[in-house]
């Protein structure tokens, strides 16, 4: 054989997922994951709290960058209301399938008094943040937001999923 390299050629494909194997097991990992996160216990609640916060999180930096040119205050309030609103919208239908249990209203009231929180702890600690650093860089901005939200959401989590709980309706027996 005059050129060894076309015996070990493998298609495009192949290169980028490597052995086949591996991208079967990746199937069969998410596979497994989503089946995990489609249950109603504390823990897949909690992974769709964290996927929900997430998505919600990239809402607002892309909000909060956008709005930039209007200062750091106004931008960080309207990303943080609008990511929240969707955010809190989002938990009602997806992390604890509530749709039918509470009203867009009562969630946005519910979960948007825990968020006011996390609002006054942002807004507190971009403005510490800015007085103290100057002008600080927009990712250092976004990761104090991100740091203290995270805290924050821990706290929302363990309202919404206890505190404002509905609670059964006694059956008549």
């Amino acid at each position: 054989m005059t050129c060894p390299s076309l015996v070990r050629y493998r298609p495009a494909a192949a290169e980028f997922l490597g052995d086949v194997s591996h991208a079967r097991h990746l199937r069969a990992m998410v596979r497994l994951v989503a089946a995990r996160l489609r249950r109603d216990d504390a823990v897949a609640q909690f992974g769709r709290f964290v996927l929900v916060g997430s998505s919600s999180t990239v809402v607002y930096g892309v909000l909060f960058i956008a709005l930039g040119g209007f200062g750091y205050l106004p931008a960080h309030l309207i990303a943080t209301v609008t990511s929240t609103v969707l955010a809190n919208e989002m938990h009602r239908q997806l992390t604890f399938r509530a749709e039918d249990r509470v009203t867009w209203v009562n969630a946005q009231l519910e979960a948007g008094s825990v968020a006011l929180i996390g609002l006054l702890a942002t807004s507190a600690a971009l403005g510490w943040l800015n007085s103290s650093a100057g002008s600080a860089p927009v990712l250092l901005q976004i990761t104090l937001v991100v740091a203290v939200t995270a805290a924050i959401g821990l706290m929302r989590f363990v309202a919404l999923r206890w505190i404002f709980r509905p609670t059964a309706v006694p059956t008549a027996r």
